[in-house]
């Protein structure tokens, strides 16, 4: 095979030494130093669409989307086949980051993927019905697993409530990773991917507040994640959702629920008096009335959303330490 007059070729030992170089530097975090032998190895031989390739993911982990894009449309137009490449995956996240549409409804279907709409679409892509899938905030840092909805294959909706460490918010839409890392499994036995977070792609508005509750039955705790769920906002029981894991078990296959009874999950590193599920129990007793719970709720609504809730049923419920917390 011949492209642009020139054939096709192994690399040389200098391009493959020059590029296993470069990814023991990114993975020691010195991008500067490996994109300088990526590029060098990219001049030696430019035909190679892995040239292009590998220098676009380096901008990719560098977050510089425009020069992602630019050497993975290079990478792309070097390809020997026609769908399926992970150059066009590539090129839809820095496309999707930028904003690109038509180039990312470009890349989506290059891959393989069905799309809604024609290929040069001004809009994003909507309609997608990727469904449900869990995202891993700050991956790289104190690393936090939350549910979502997926808007499109590299953009995911963060529908649970974060916690305040992770810096990130109920509603806020993150750019993500095409490579699962673990899954999440229910109790009905359907399992979800665990995508890892590259960026924040849209802030949201609304603050998340963390409350303590009193709350006699887990029906009283439902009943507040109903109302605000009915006032379009979300509120959400850390104390039984929250669940410390190392990193191993967070990467693996972990079911998203604690079980029943004292079968304790052995992968739930979680410490009486801190957040998760065995720091919440107590010797013969499943339900503990103190709950923390997190809110995601606009200023002038939080506290009536609360009071609301109490006065349905005084005598088993109540608040305190309400505290906007990001």
């Amino acid at each position: 095979m011949r492209i642009f007059g020139k054939g096709r070729h192994r690399p040389s030992a200098s391009w493959r030494q020059a590029t296993d170089r470069a990814f023991t530097l990114i993975g020691d975090g010195r991008y500067e130093d490996a994109g300088a032998l990526l590029t060098r190895a990219a001049d030696l031989e430019p035909w190679l669409s892995e040239s292009w390739f590998n220098l676009a993911l380096l901008h990719k982990f560098r977050h510089d989307w425009e020069q992602a894009r630019a050497a993975g449309l290079r990478a792309v137009a070097l390809l020997d086949r026609d769908t399926g490449a992970p150059d066009w995956w590539n090129v839809g996240i820095a496309a999707t980051a930028l904003q690109d549409w038509p180039l990312a409804r470009r890349a989506w279907q290059a891959y393989g993927l069905r799309m809604p709409g024609s290929a040069t679409a001004a809009g994003e892509p909507v309609g997608m019905d990727l469904g449900s899938a869990a995202v891993r905030l700050s991956p790289e840092g104190e690393a936090e697993v939350v549910w979502g909805r997926r808007l499109d294959p590299a953009r995911i909706e963060v529908l649970s409530i974060p916690l305040p460490s992770s810096g990130r918010r109920w509603g806020e839409v993150v750019l993500h990773d095409g490579v699962p890392h673990g899954e999440r499994t229910t109790a009905a036995g359907h399992t979800y991917p665990v995508f890892d977070e590259i960026e924040l792609w849209a802030p949201s508005p609304v603050p998340t507040w963390v409350v303590l509750l009193e709350a006699a039955t887990e029906a009283d705790r439902d009943a507040l994640e109903q109302l605000a769920g009915d006032a379009g906002f979300a509120a959400e029981d850390w104390s039984s959702s929250v669940r410390l894991l190392c990193r191993m078990c967070s990467e693996s296959r972990m079911p998203s629920d604690e079980g029943d009874g004292e079968h304790l999950d052995p992968h739930d590193h979680s410490e009486p008096g801190h957040p998760g599920p065995l720091g919440h129990r107590t010797d013969g007793q499943l339900w503990v009335p103190e709950r923390e719970c997190g809110l995601a709720a606009p200023a002038s609504l939080v506290r009536g959303l609360l009071d609301g809730w109490v006065a349905d049923s005084p005598d088993s419920r109540g608040w305190r330490d309400l505290e906007e917390v990001c």
